[in-house]
């Protein structure tokens, strides 16, 4: 038997890059922007594999010195720009690849209030939720963008049910009209080919869409509410081609008091953490 070597790709994983612009122009408000960097390479590297040639490599190393090389001139707007740089970057200088694969995760922090006004230069950790981007960048076609928000964790007390649903012997479920939805919301969205989007203005559109369809919705199931917030994103942001969600069900069990001789009207649940549902799709345009 003769073996050949299959589709590979190689990279960095979890570049941490902290970038801090000072004041300038007689002002002392410093800017922070905090991202974790992915990198793939894909193209002819056979020879690595078969034998061990390692002229077509550009170390793994190699790619988390240039992610803080160019971030100075670079990270200056939207991360999808900074992740077109690096791309282009790699593809400069790996000659062997022919697609460069950029994921970037930005970290939010806010200013410190201090006396009631923002600290110039003192920083307290945003929320969970971060603002992402997958970009790949080939030699022979379109740069791909997709840009995304992760870990925005949404909570309503009602209008939400889940009833209907198939049973079998194994069912003990119980069906309700009214229960606590909660979920830590995952999106990510391609942009219609020729489009050329405000990539933070895309996400910003899209984030109040999703909040709002969700807080909105008379949801019957998880899978009915991720259409509909899918479905709000296309219908606010028109460079959107198709938007792929994850809504993991935060479960909220309400706990039975009755016996300790309390009624429990709705007001008690626990929250567990596992196992939970997963519901995941993507709503496309047309």
């Amino acid at each position: 038997m003769t073996a050949s070597m299959g589709p590979n790709r190689y990279g960095k994983d979890g570049i941490r890059l902290v970038l801090v612009r000072r004041g300038g122009s007689g002002s002392d408000r410093d800017e922070l922007r905090d991202l974790t960097v992915d990198v793939r390479l894909e193209g002819d590297f056979d020879a690595v594999h078969t034998q061990g040639d390692n002229s077509a490599v550009l170390a793994t190393d190699t790619m988390r010195s240039t992610v803080y090389a160019l971030a100075q001139d670079h990270l200056t707007g939207a991360i999808e720009d900074f992740g077109i740089a690096l791309g282009r970057r790699y593809l400069e200088a790996a000659p062997a690849a022919d697609v460069a694969e950029v994921t970037l995760r930005e970290h939010g922090w806010t200013r410190t209030d201090v006396d009631g006004s923002p600290h110039p230069h003192a920083f307290t950790a945003g929320p969970a939720s971060s603002v992402t981007a997958v970009v790949a960048t080939s030699r022979t076609g379109p740069v791909e963008v997709r840009s995304g928000i992760a870990g925005l964790t949404v909570l309503k007390t009602t209008d939400s049910a889940f009833s209907g649903f198939l049973r079998d012997e194994f069912t003990v479920l119980a069906e309700t009209e009214d229960r606590i939805l909660a979920t830590e919301l995952t999106a990510d969205w391609a942009y219609l080919e020729g489009s050329a989007p405000s990539y933070d203005d895309v996400r910003a559109t899209a984030r109040r869409a999703l909040l709002e369809s969700f807080a909105t919705h008379d949801s019957k199931s998880v899978q009915h509410t991720l259409y509909a917030v899918g479905d709000a994103v296309l219908v606010a942001c028109g460079e959107v081609a198709e938007v792929s969600l994850r809504m993991p069900n935060k479960h909220h069990i309400a706990v039975d008091l009755s016996p300790l001789g309390v009624e429990n009207d709705r007001a008690v649940f626990v929250a567990t953490d596992r196992p939970f549902g997963v519901i995941e799709g993507t709503v496309t345009r047309g």
